[in-house]
């Protein structure tokens, strides 16, 4: 943690001014709490058992497009993603990308995207993915895109994708891979 020093009498009083703002903005911090019960509410509430870091949608077209991002599992089980759903495309797969005959391509990821406890599982280019087919409309830069993510246990996880441009991703899809 860093800490900050200076030798003008103005600067602590802006700090602390500071921190009593950020504290009154409906931020999740505890500092300045209106009670004690508040305070030990909030510090005590669980995190959500799954989350995802860095969320991105590549832009684009109508037709297909991917999104990325790292899933973290903060609870001490194994946790299984088993479907996805976006506004953005009727149709929502969990891909993983394969060597077929010397030859990337995507398919559906049988059994879905299994994060460990306490740990992660990144969906990223050339690996595995949220895959949308037939989208709807074009992805530009900056676009919001929200997504919904069900686990096996019937719990779901909302997160928006940010629309960032990628050039990489090139592989092959063929429906009919991880069909047998």
């Amino acid at each position: 943690m860093h800490s900050l020093r200076s030798r003008s009498p103005l600067l602590p009083a802006a700090a602390l001014a500071v921190a009593v703002l950020v504290s009154g903005c409906g931020g999740q911090g505890t500092t300045a709490s209106a009670s004690p019960a508040a305070a030990t509410t909030a510090a005590t509430a669980p995190s959500p058992a799954l989350t995802i870091t860095d969320p991105w949608i590549k832009t684009g077209g109508k037709g297909m497009t991917a999104a990325f991002g790292t899933l973290v599992n903060n609870t001490d089980a194994e946790l299984t993603v088993v479907s996805g759903t976006s506004p953005l495309s009727p149709k929502v797969e969990l891909h993983e990308v394969v060597d077929s005959g010397g030859k990337m391509v995507m398919r559906p990821k049988k059994g879905g995207f299994v994060v460990p406890a306490r740990g992660s599982h990144p969906l990223a280019p050339g690996g595995d993915h949220i895959m949308l087919m037939g989208v709807t409309g074009k992805v530009e830069p900056g676009a919001e895109v929200p997504f919904t993510l069900t686990l096996a246990d019937g719990s779901t996880l909302r997160f928006t994708a940010i629309g960032k441009d990628f050039a990489g991703g090139k592989e092959n899809y063929q429906p009919g891979e991880g069909k047998h």
